[in-house]
């Protein structure tokens, strides 16, 4: 069953913010508005799954250190934040922004936060891309008159 698109929406910003350089995300959001801090920034590990070719049986493929947080506006809103690492205010900035962007600020976020996250995303994406190419080999094979 698929998940409804607000869902869907959300897991995607909360990647994106997840994935920021934790510098950027404080550069393009410094303020931060009151809140009640319900689970306070807490560094713990996960278990990392994979799967052979990405379709096969799950093995564990080891852990990884990760910070989470929850909180909640003033106007109600729960804001949950998981970053990689061990950096706390990460969590927390990344948390508050998934409260608010489920408010009626979800305009002027997407264009001052996500727009320009998504952005830099996208040339370091394509940046790998290219330097990736650059060491591509074309194998080819020449039809030579006795293989006719």
């Amino acid at each position: 069953m698929p998940h409804p698109p607000e869902t869907t929406a959300r897991a995607a910003w909360m990647g994106q913010l997840a994935r920021a350089k934790p510098d950027r995300l404080r550069a393009l959001f410094p303020d931060l508005p009151p809140h009640e801090v319900l689970r306070p920034a807490e560094i713990g590990t996960v278990m990392v799954q994979g799967r052979a070719g990405g379709t096969g049986a799950p093995f564990n493929l080891g852990e990884m250190t990760v910070t989470r947080c929850a909180l909640r506006l003033t106007t109600g809103e729960l804001g949950y934040g998981h970053v990689q690492g061990r950096d706390k205010d990460h969590a927390t900035r990344a948390a508050i922004l998934d409260a608010l962007l489920q408010t009626d600020q979800f305009s002027a976020l997407q264009a001052a936060v996500l727009a320009p996250l998504a952005a830099e995303e996208a040339a370091a994406r394509a940046t790998r891309a290219a330097r990736a190419a650059a060491t591509k080999v074309e194998f080819f094979t020449l039809v030579r008159g006795e293989d006719q």
